[in-house]
């Protein structure tokens, strides 16, 4: 998905299991969803703003097959690359899981992205994800398993099970928002990283949008990432917010490790945090921001090599 304007898309906020390391979930708030009709008009309006990858999250987008499908159509005639994640609920069985696959490849479904964590599967068996990565290799969709970890040993069992079936994954690191904030952090042993981001934009199913679909609508004491709401703005007017932003170009380009040291942040406490929570030290702080606002087109601009 290497496209210049991409997004997740946020059609519903429901999904089938609960799990403890959920970052889009908050207890005890009402399901959203984006009614469909308005969502195909989105679809329509990201196609004439040259939006060309669209990933459908969030919830569990799969419990509304036959809305993801419709909306898949729509993508793949307006040139769009569509991608659907999921937890892979849907493939219990071998011939069930080739039903779906193969509904999803005939609608144009560019690519499936399967969740797989050990907290994912106390709630769905790893037979899941093989049967669904089967069925996808047998219609030629393309898939990736996102292997959601702490990079503790606990995890590599299912790091074997994944490497056993030759499946194709790649871990991701666990960030520590919404019902993951209260787990225990492993320690992670690493060299000092630029942590780049590429940040890519996320549609909420209440039609905000964040310049981060991983944690940006967390940001509560700042909003820094909040762009606007497709009521009130256009999604071309709501990308270029995004496009032109100083300093959303530096954490893309010059890195959060960098933009840490220029506050003053010491190198021994940079190494410490995952990329996620560095950039919530960073922008969640009302002086911080203040101060990096202040500097950004000065002398933060030019702290580099």
């Amino acid at each position: 998905m290497n496209y210049h304007r991409k997004t997740a898309f946020g059609y519903s906020t429901q999904c089938n299991i609960k799990c403890d390391h959920c970052v889009a979930a908050e207890d005890g708030i009402e399901h959203r969803k984006i009614e469909l009709n308005r969502a195909r008009e989105i679809i329509d309006e990201m196609a004439a703003a040259h939006v060309r990858a669209v990933s459908f999250t969030v919830g569990e987008p799969l419990i509304f097959l036959n809305d993801i499908l419709n909306l898949v159509r729509l993508c793949h005639r307006q040139g769009i690359y569509s991608r659907v994640v999921s937890n892979g609920f849907w493939a219990k069985t071998s011939p069930h899981s080739d039903e779906i696959v193969s509904e999803l490849k005939i609608s144009g479904l560019s690519q499936l992205r399967l969740s797989f964590s050990r907290w994912h599967q106390r709630h769905i068996k790893r037979e899941n994800i093989l049967n669904a990565a089967v069925s996808c290799h047998k219609f030629g969709l393309e898939y990736f398993i996102s292997f959601v970890t702490d990079f503790s040993d606990t995890d590599d069992a299912l790091e074997r099970f994944l490497n056993d079936n030759r499946l194709k994954f790649f871990p991701e690191p666990l960030l520590y928002f919404g019902r993951a904030e209260g787990l225990n952090r492993s320690q992670v042993f690493t060299d000092y990283p630029p942590h780049l981001c590429d940040m890519n934009p996320l549609l909420s199913p209440e039609l905000d949008m964040y310049a981060c679909c991983d944690a940006g609508n967390r940001f509560s004491e700042t909003n820094f990432f909040f762009l606007g709401n497709l009521k009130e703005f256009t999604v071309n007017e709501l990308f270029e917010k995004y496009e032109r932003h100083p300093l959303f170009n530096l954490i893309k380009t010059m890195g959060l490790s960098n933009i840490a040291s220029f506050i003053g942040i010491n190198a021994s406490e940079i190494v410490r945090y995952r990329k996620c929570e560095l950039c919530a030290k960073l922008f969640n702080s009302p002086e911080n921001l203040k101060r990096l606002e202040s500097a950004v087109q000065s002398d933060l601009k030019s702290w580099k090599r």
